[in-house]
This record gives C-alpha cells, structure tokens and sequence, in this order.
C-alpha cells in the first residue's frame, strides 16, 4: 500500500538547505552526541524513506525533530515535521535521551490546543512510565546540558531568569488558592513561549545556565502539578517527568527531590503503591534530601511515609512521619526555595493524617486532620483546606459518627466556592459514595447535603 509523502518534513528539509545525504549527517552526529549508538548508521536511504511517508521510530523522530531544530535555530514539535504521535500513544515525549527544549515546546502545544487537551485529559495514566534512568545518566546529564549546541543567538540575562521565577511564583499562589484547574492555560502559554525557548539560548556562565535550567524546570513542575490537580493526570506526569530531566541537568538535587515527590504522591492517589515507593526512594538520596533545606526535608520525608504506608509498611512509615516532624522543627527561617513556602504545620499534619488513615487509624487519622484544618490560613490555601476537610469527614463517617461528618462536609463545600480542582471534584464524589450506605437515616441533613455537593460539582466544572 503506497504512503503518502511527507510534505511537512521534505519542506523543512529544503529550508535547512539539506540534501538527504547531509541531514543524513545531521542525524548521525546529534545521536552521537546524545549517546544513541543505534542511530549513528542513520542513511540517505532512511531520509528518504521518511519524505516517502515511512514513520520513523520512537528515538529517532525525537533524534531528526532536535536535528532540525538546531539547523533552522527554532524549536520543532513533532506535528511540525508531519510525525505527530496518535493521541492515545503510550510514548510520554519524556525519553530520557531527548531534548528537553523540542519535547516542552510539543508539550505546551497540546496544553494549549483544547480539542487536543481534551483528547489527552482522557489518555491513561502510565505507571510503566516511571521508571528513571540509572545513576550514571543523573551525574552526566549537567555536563551534557553543558554541551547542548544552542538553536538562539539570544543572550539570557538575569531578568530573564528573574521573570521566570516570578511568574512561578504568581501561578503557584494562584494554585494553592484556586486550585489547579484555574490559570492552567495562561501558565502553559507562558512556558511554552517564554520559558522553554531559554533553554536554546545562549549562557555567559555556567553558573547562568544552571539557574536558567532551575527556573524553567520549576515552572515546567508547577504546570504538572496544576495538571495533577486538574485531574489531568497523563499529561501531569508528562510535564513533572520533563521537569525532572531539566532540574537534573541543571545540577539541582532538591529540586529533583521536589519533583520524585510530587511524582510519588501522585502514585500514592492513583493506587500504584509500588511504584510511588520507588520515586520517594529516589527522593531521599544524598544530593537530593541531603542538600535540601530542613523545611524541604520535611516534605520529602513526610510523602516517603505516605508512600510506605501505601506500601503496608508500618514501622517504616512511623520513622518516617518523626523523621519528617523533626525537619519542619529544625526549619525555623532556614533559607528554603519558596517552593515550599506553604509546608508549614498544617501541610505536615494532612499528610500525616492521609498516611495513618491509609494504614487503617482513623482516629489517629482525625486528630491530625482536626489540626490541619486548625492551623491552616484557609484564604491563602482554601484549595488544600476544602481537601483536608473532605477528608476529615470521610474518617468521621467511617467511625459511625454521621452528624459530625456532615457538618464536616457542610464545611468543605463552604470552603471549595471559587476553587476549581479535580482534587476538590474527587473529594465530592467519595463524599457522595461514603453517604450511600446511610442516605436512608441521614434524613433532611443528608438531602441538603447531596443538593449542595450537585451545585458544588457544577461550579467547580
């Protein structure tokens, strides 16, 4: 069956000035520089198969979209070379061995693309996708970043790094008060359009580039997380994988930590105990919790217990839990990334909370839910505080004590009015399912209840 010929790709081939043997060349080159044996053989014989319509394989698209990017000094996506993935494809665009500049700049496309956010909103959550590269690749990825030939003449200046940072910071405030569902788009136009395209410019200092990378990676974990919390959970662990790579280029240990963590408790949510073990391990490491700030260490540590708890680990889960008390108590005003400014004592207890629960103490469970709900600035973190309380009330449920539990509720819908968070959506619907088996003798309390949570669903959307 005759294919039909790739015009995309033979256009961009005659910009670049290539006949097929020189893109050929091309290829080869970047393969060899990123390590790619297999695709050093790369021929005139593939280009031109791949103009004739043949689909070239996972690596190597990645492999001739980053080759062209560089020649023609802008970043490519795969629909631009006419090799766009099937929107139920497995492959995460996250490949260890890829560009992090093209594979962002893909990424951000579909985030902005509604009918294909849509499309992707439905695409499975991979667990196989977890798995990260040996320890050899960790300590090489800086000096390969280093390496990395730039696709813009622009020079980046500290202001450049300063706005990134700063609109980071602006989104995430906005997350932990609206929830992840709002400013989704905004965050993604400015990463695609103004954050990426710094990691093709030009550095004066490697130190610049180090703290280039760190704020682009920041940025590229907060719109995975603002995905997590939209539900969105293929392409959340899409931009968190990505984020991983680029903090690990830059040389930022905790921050790489940060980001295992975010990849573990979302493991932990969606049921894969296993494998969230594995990224809080990795967590944990030396150049990650160990040159983390106290207040960061409490955070790696007390989502390590949520993973082991997870897991069925009791004891391992209890050392956790002190270890990670013990950190927030040294924190004090150490100087810790304001990425973790929220992890204050309400934070540790809900996640406290959620790791007792889940290991089968509700009433331990409570106590520490009741001291988040009582100690959190609620205006500021209304999204996480509509949360704590939906949990609180699952626990009182569960222990027969159903007035309780209903006011409880009652609290979080009062709490959710202008979030918009599929964390807060979930929450509802467990709320809904946990009122099943009692609907009959929760009378008037109950009704009012389930019509304030069917106005609460379509508010938050």
């Amino acid at each position: 069956m005759a294919r039909e010929r790739n015009l995309a790709l033979a256009a961009l081939l005659r910009e670049a000035g290539w006949s097929q043997p020189q893109a050929a060349a091309a290829v080869a080159r970047v393969a060899a520089e990123s390590g790619m044996r297999e695709l050093e053989a790369i021929s005139r014989s593939h280009i031109s198969m791949w103009v004739l319509g043949t689909k070239p394989s996972g690596r190597a698209r990645h492999i001739l979209r980053e080759t062209l990017s560089r020649r023609l000094r802008r970043p490519l996506t795969l629909a631009d070379l006419g090799l766009e993935e099937p929107t139920n494809s497995t492959e995460s665009g996250s490949d260890w061995s890829v560009d992090p500049l093209t594979v962002l700049a893909e990424l951000g496309s579909d985030d902005l693309d509604m009918h294909r956010r849509k499309l992707l909103a439905t695409a499975a959550y991979s667990a196989a996708g977890l798995a990260l590269p040996a320890s050899s690749w960790w300590a090489a990825a800086p000096a390969a970043a280093a390496r990395r030939t730039a696709v813009s003449p622009r020079l980046v200046r500290q202001a450049d790094i300063d706005d990134v940072r700063d609109l980071t910071n602006f989104y995430s405030a906005r997350d932990q008060q609206r929830g992840g569902a709002s400013g989704r788009s905004s965050l993604a136009g400015h990463l695609r359009d103004e954050a990426a395209p710094l990691l093709g410019s030009r550095f004066r200092t490697d130190r610049h580039r180090r703290d280039t990378y760190s704020a682009v990676a920041e940025m590229t974990y907060l719109a995975g997380w603002m995905a997590f919390d939209a539900s969105e959970h293929r392409t959340a662990q899409r931009y968190l994988t990505l984020a991983a790579r680029i903090a690990a280029e830059a040389g930022d240990g905790p921050l790489v930590g940060h980001i295992l963590r975010a990849l573990a408790h979302q493991a932990v949510d969606l049921g894969h105990p296993r494998k969230a073990l594995a990224m809080a391990d990795a967590s944990m490491s030396r150049d990650r919790y160990g040159q983390a700030s106290h207040r960061e260490k409490a955070l790696l540590a007390i989502v390590h217990a949520r993973a082991l708890a997870a897991d069925g680990d009791r004891p391992g889960t209890l050392a956790a839990i002190s270890r990670a008390e013990r950190d927030l108590a040294r924190a004090g005003n150490d100087d810790a990334p304001g990425r973790v400014d929220f992890f204050q004592e309400a934070s540790l207890a809900h996640e406290t909370a959620c790791a007792l629960r889940d290991m089968g103490q509700p009433a331990d469970a409570e106590i520490h839910f009741q001291r988040s709900v009582a100690t959190r600035r609620r205006q500021q973190y209304a999204r996480t505080h509509s949360v704590t309380l939906g949990y609180l009330g699952a626990v009182q449920v569960h222990q027969g004590r159903l007035d309780e539990a209903c006011a409880t509720w009652g609290q979080a819908l009062d709490a959710m009015a202008g979030v918009h968070s599929g964390r807060a959506r979930d929450v509802i619907v467990r709320m809904q399912s946990d009122l099943s088996p009692v609907r009959q003798r929760g009378g008037s309390r109950v009704t009012e209840l389930d019509r304030r949570a069917r106005e609460m669903m379509r508010a938050i959307g």
